[in-house]
Order: C-alpha cells, then structure tokens, then sequence
C-alpha cells in the first residue's frame, strides 16, 4: 500500500486445540498487498457457508451485500499457509474420521483399506485438506491412474473412499460441501467372469494329495463361504447332523452356511485323522500346526489350479460357481442373497451368471 494509504488488516485466529474447535486448516491471514475479485469472493463465501446455519435467506443475502461493501474499501491477498501446519492438520483429520468408523463398526480389514487409501491423498497435498476443490480431487485420481496404471474398479474405489471421507468433514462442519459430490461413479466394463465347469470341480479334487486339501475344496464348492470367513471357523463350528454351520460374515454378520454330504463325509475323514489340539477347522499339514491363514488358503487353491494348467483358480471363484449353479437351478435370488450373505441383491446378481443356454431355453418356454 502506497505511505499515505491506510492498512487494513483483517484476521482469523487458529485455536491450536483441536479437541475444542472445528477451525482446522481453516486459519486465514489477510494482509495489504493487492486487490483480486477472486479473494473478495472466496473470502465473502467462506464468511457466509459459516454463518449458514445461523441467519435467515434474508439474513445471509444481507451479510453478502455488507461485506461486498466493506471489502471493496480495502486491498488484501491471502497470506501462504504452512505446509507443516497444514499436513498435522490433516493427520488430525485422517485419524478422526477413521476413529468414527471404527466406532461406527467398520472390520480392522476396511479400517486399514481406509486408513491407506486417504493417507495417498494426504501425501499427494501440503494444503489444507478442508479447502480442497473438486479439480483437486480429480487430478488427483487422473494421477493416480497414471502413476499406478489402476483399473477403473480401483479408481473407483479411491474416489468412493474419498467421497466418504469429505462427505464425513461436511457432516461435522469441516466443510461447507463435499468437492467430491460433483465427481461421478467411475462407469466400468461389465466383464463376465467365468466359473469353474463340473469337470474342472473333479479334477480339482483328483489334483489334492491329502485329506485336508479335498475337504477345503469340497467347502468352498458347497458353502460358497468368503476365504476370510473359512479361515476363522473352528472345528465345534460344524454341526454334522444338519450339514450346517455359523461364519462370521462382513461387518460382523452371523449367518448360516449349509454343505454337502460329500464335503460332510470329506471333512470327518480330515479330522479324524488329525492329532493336535488347535481349535481351527483347517490347519497347516506341518508343525506347529498353526491355522490356515487367507494367504495360506489362496496359495494351497493356486497351486492346485497350476498343477493342472487351470489359469486364475482362488476361493472366491468356488464362491461365483456356487452362486451360478444355484440360479441356473432356479434357485430364487432372494435365497441365494441370504445364502452369500448379501446385504444388497445387486451384489448377488454380479456374482451370479445365468447360463446362455438356460436363457435359450426360457425364451422358447416363455416367448415362442
């Protein structure tokens, strides 16, 4: 400002105690220096997405116009903030938003997909994350792509993570609105996956060398059951009687998974010829006998595929067949959700694929 000019200086003080303000990253100095219409305008509009909740339509079209008066007699710019500052504030951030999912319920499992998910972003940023815009975010998912050569399931996943996460500082006052809401669903191939046939069920079974192996398989064919619920049964989880049992789904959900008589007949033969006391269902063949983890279980299902030039053979297919065979069999999509233990029937419809001859053969019975 010229010597002869007056300085005004118009500040906003940061409550360094976090515990006891919503002002993160929200600290602003002006000072003298230059005039821009964008400042007046991002300073007006911070001004009034505050005061929001407080005043009336009338009320806040008053504010506008106040300030839009009095900021036009002074000349501002927006002092640097500190990239130090800014990155502790969004750690502060990042760790509350994860605390409130865990209270919420979220497995360690999602927690952690979180946790590693927003701390990318964090890291890609030295501002503030509460001033964020929508063109940041989706640089930073066209980066991201770039860098890491992710498919469009995965990008997909980073932006739901990050709309969760702003949609969360928007619920607490964080922010006045999510810049991500303007970013829309990545749209994605609707590939079909294939199942496992019949024959390669059977020559899965034919390639086990032990007990334990043919038991597994002939559980993941009959029960469609989750790796991550498999490894976590106990043996006094089988009820051999009813050719049932109790896994412990996502989000901690308890439901009831039925077998077969052959996996029935395949699991007492590997149990009775175990000799430890280790409460798991499926365990190591070699000492210390330790429970099958879910890379244990994934590795044991590959390496069975390989041995019979059987490409992208994982739990997770024996879980897809089950859901195919039971719908080509006409079993009713409400059952099969119940019995995958799907929250939403759309889900099962992805995991589901309805034979093309079975469709032939509808449309002959129903149409012509």
């Amino acid at each position: 400002a010229a010597e002869n000019e007056t300085e005004y200086v118009a500040t906003r003080h940061t409550n360094s105690d976090l515990h006891s303000t919503h002002d993160i990253g929200s600290s602003f100095s002006y000072v003298v220096v230059k005039t821009t219409t964008m400042m007046y305008k991002t300073i007006t509009n911070n001004i009034v997405n505050a005061m929001r909740k407080a005043l009336t339509t009338e009320q806040i079209a008053l504010l506008r116009d106040v300030l839009n008066a009095k900021l036009a007699q002074v000349i501002i710019s927006e002092r640097q903030e500190s990239a130090t500052q800014n990155i502790a504030d969004n750690q502060k951030l990042k760790e509350r938003f994860i605390a409130a999912k865990r209270v919420e319920g979220c497995s360690s499992k999602t927690l952690d997909y979180y946790e590693k998910t927003i701390s990318h972003y964090l890291d890609a940023t030295t501002s503030a994350i509460v001033h964020q815009t929508t063109d940041d975010v989706r640089d930073y998912l066209v980066y991201y792509q770039e860098t890491s050569r992710a498919g469009k399931v995965t990008i997909d996943n980073v932006r739901r993570i990050l709309s969760s996460f702003f949609a969360w500082l928007e619920d607490e006052d964080y922010i006045a609105k999510s810049p991500v809401r303007r970013i829309h669903k990545v749209k994605t191939d609707s590939l079909v996956k294939d199942v496992l046939a019949d024959e390669q069920l059977e020559q899965l079974r034919d390639a086990c060398t032990c007990s334990r192996d043919l038991a597994l398989v002939d559980f993941l064919a009959s029960t469609g059951v989750r790796v991550g619920e498999l490894v976590l049964l106990n043996r006094n989880d089988i009820d051999f009687n009813e050719r049932q049992c109790v896994v412990y789904g996502k989000g901690g959900k308890e439901r009831l998974v039925y077998f077969n008589a052959r996996a029935k007949l395949h699991l007492q033969n590997y149990l009775s010829e175990r000799t430890d006391d280790n409460p798991a269902l499926f365990i190591s063949n070699f000492a210390p006998f330790g429970r099958l983890t879910i890379n244990g279980v994934e590795k044991l299902i590959r390496r069975l595929g390989l041995s019979l030039q059987m490409p992208k053979v994982h739990p997770h297919k024996f879980r897809r067949t089950l859901a195919t065979m039971a719908i080509d069999k006409e079993m009713p999509i409400e059952q099969v959700q119940r019995l995958l233990g799907h929250v939403r029937i759309d889900t099962t419809l992805r995991y589901a694929i309805v034979n093309q001859n079975n469709v032939k053969m509808a449309h002959k019975k129903y149409i012509g």
